[in-house]
């Protein structure tokens, strides 16, 4: 049978699949299906824009114009003689934490619905998107009439499958021109699993993958051609199987990797027993401007207590101070090797005012004891069906202080957000194996590859998909302004 997943691009709290992230879903689906038999081709919601929308044509930028990154993610595949030939059309989407993308743009279950309702083809939906999907910061729900699709799935892949998959999955490069990161899964749900607004518990139950299964994913993709790889699909890298081995064991049987990182990290684990030497092996065998993302929401013990959060303000202050001890040093690449990184959540159960004083005493100790951050993640929290949250309040006190929000968030990015990036990269550093990516009029903007990399603007228009070295000139808010080193 003729297959195809069309991937709209994924973002959950436990996983990136926006590009250049290649996430798991479309992977595991790829490799699943092949095994069976079936003919599968690759979609992006790029290429499904490029023939619906721009008749296939893909227009070069003019000098004074900006990159149309709408379609900027494009397979090797034909979107329209694709879908001519496909039987089965899957959908991956769900956005549960948005962000902003430098060079993609999440489809929409609004504008999948309207590209793909006169497909006269069966028609599947998957993904996150099967537990709710929304926009703009957790501000509302994406309501479409899902009567268009056949079915509504949510594959489930146990860690034994994904094991016997790992091969075939990683054929699914051959489709794709650019190079991605890959995300690899190292386990699911969460060890603690009550913060009032995660999906993690209502996904799965807390379980680990086997050391010796993710090694054997992160070499079939690297025997395919990938030098890239984030192991991020999880709650806590600190728990899990045996992450040193894992980390040594990658790097022995792929000795050419470019980027090695992780992503989330829970606070507690980094200050428990043993969690000094798992840090400093991270440091050892990742690359550098990697981020161990805090998910401490809230440094208001109140809230914390209302949300049931992972961590504590104490526990959380100490983690930032492990973390600087071991990362803070300076890699190949121009950025400290390893820095924690800071979620803040604005919406949660008792939130008051106090709650964002509170945050940014936090926040300023950790600048006055000359500590280092690499970003600080702050949202509107998503209240998503079953969590804790939607049955314990929902959004009364995101209701109640919305029109505070843009003012606070504003003070932790003049304040902490500003100075803290002088101090990460100060003016005259010098950031290698960065990537020139997209233009806006005069401006190329790049970025190196990895977990939550700077953007960086460059003051001339330089050719696309060239890695270049850049100095630092000035600091913007969350990015910086460099020239290229000739």
């Amino acid at each position: 049978m003729n297959y195809t997943i069309l991937d709209c691009y994924t973002d959950e709290a436990s996983g990136l699949g926006v590009p250049p992230y290649l996430g798991t879903y479309p992977r595991y689906l790829y490799g699943k299906l092949v095994s069976e038999g079936h003919n599968v081709k690759y979609l992006t919601i790029d290429d499904l824009r490029l023939w619906k929308q721009l008749g296939g044509v893909k227009k070069e930028p003019k000098p004074h114009e900006k990159t149309n990154i709408f379609v900027y993610n494009l397979t090797r595949n034909n979107a329209k003689e694709t879908i001519n030939k496909t039987e089965v059309l899957i959908v991956i989407l769900g956005v549960h934490v948005p962000g902003k993308y430098l060079t993609a743009v999440p489809g929409t279950l609004k504008e999948v619905v309207a590209l793909i309702k006169d497909l006269n083809i069966k028609k599947v939906l998957t993904g996150p998107a099967v537990l709710g999907t929304q926009l703009e910061g957790g501000q509302f729900f994406e309501k479409e009439d899902l009567s268009l699709f056949n079915e509504v799935k949510d594959y489930k892949f146990t860690f034994t499958e994904l094991e016997k998959l790992s091969e075939k999955s990683a054929d699914i490069l051959d489709q794709i021109p650019d190079r991605r990161v890959i995300e690899i899964e190292t386990g699911r749900g969460c060890k603690v699993g009550k913060c009032s607004f995660c999906t993690e518990p209502l996904k799965s139950r807390f379980a680990n993958r086997n050391k010796d299964s993710v090694v054997k994913e992160v070499v079939a993709y690297y025997k395919k051609g990938a030098r890239n790889f984030r192991l991020g699909k999880q709650a806590d890298f600190y728990a899990s199987d045996n992450p040193i081995e894992m980390l040594k064991e990658i790097r022995k049987k792929c000795p050419e990797i470019e980027i090695l990182h992780i992503d989330n990290v829970n606070p507690n684990s980094v200050v428990a027993k043993g969690g000094e030497e798992i840090t400093k092996a991270i440091v050892e065998y990742c690359t550098a401007g990697n981020i161990a993302a805090f998910g401490v929401e809230s440094f208001d013990s109140e809230v914390v207590k209302a949300n049931l959060l992972n961590t504590s303000p104490m526990i959380a202050m100490k983690a930032v101070e492990i973390i600087n001890k071991y990362g803070a040093e300076r890699g190949e690449n121009g950025m400290p090797k390893f820095l924690p990184g800071i979620n803040i959540i604005f919406g949660l159960l008792n939130e008051t005012k106090e709650t964002h004083q509170k945050n940014m005493q936090a926040l300023q100790q950790i600048m006055d004891k000359g500590l280092m951050l690499r970003r600080i993640n702050v949202r509107q929290v998503a209240i998503l069906p079953g969590t804790y949250l939607e049955t314990h309040g929902g959004n009364k006190f995101w209701k109640k202080n919305k029109k505070y929000y843009w003012k606070w968030r504003n003070e932790i990015r003049q304040k902490i957000d500003f100075p803290m990036l002088e101090r990460v990269v100060p003016v005259g550093s010098i950031l290698n194996d960065v990537w020139t990516e997209m233009y806006d009029g005069k401006t190329t903007f790049c970025r190196q590859l990895g977990t939550y990399p700077l953007i960086i603007g460059v003051e001339e228009r330089i050719p696309l998909g060239k890695k270049i070295s850049i100095k630092v000139k000035k600091h913007m808010l969350r990015s910086i302004v460099g020239e290229v080193v000739k």
